[in-house]
Parts: structure tokens; sequence; C-alpha cells
């Protein structure tokens, strides 16, 4: 009788861990049929102006439109000095 319960128990046990596997096989596939194809992303209007950090003691503020850039040197200790324009590396005229 113990052999049988023990068989019985088995074949319900492998039963079970079969239909579980189908439950979650189906909702997998459901979840997939639910997730669209494509992504639209809309994205804000572009920034002109863009802050980089070149390290820990100088800051650029760059224009992306027109290519002029801003900056300033902060040494440790002392006032953060004034911004300062940049000459443009290439004129933009030539």
């Amino acid at each position: 009788m113990n052999k049988s319960f023990l068989s019985l128990s088995i074949v319900i046990f492998g039963i079970c861990v079969l239909v579980g596997s189908w439950l979650v096989s189906n909702a997998l596939q459901d979840i997939a049929k639910q997730t669209p194809d494509t992504v639209t992303v809309t994205q804000p209007e572009q920034i002109d102006w863009e802050l980089i950090v070149v390290n820990e003691k100088n800051i650029v503020l760059f224009n992306n439109k027109s290519g002029e850039y801003w900056s300033k040197t902060i040494e440790s200790g002392e006032e953060p000095t004034d911004w300062e324009k940049s000459p443009l590396p290439w004129k933009p005229w030539e």
C-alpha cells in the first residue's frame, strides 16, 4: 500500500508540475501579445546651452547653436572667478 501511495503521489505531483508550467507559459504569451511592436519617444525641445564640468576646477558653458562658450575657474579656498567669454577656436565666417 505504501508503494502505490508513493506512485500515486509522484503521478499527481507530475501532473501539477505540467499544469503549472502550461499556465506560466500561457501567461507569458499573453504578456508578449500585449507588448507594442513600436515605442514612440517624444523629447523636449533642444536646449541651446550646455553646462560641461571639465574637471574639479574648470566649468564651461557651451552654446550648441552658435558655438560660443564661457569658462569659469574655481580654485579651492578662493572665490570663483567671473565667467569669461572664450574665443572660438575657428572662425565661423570663413
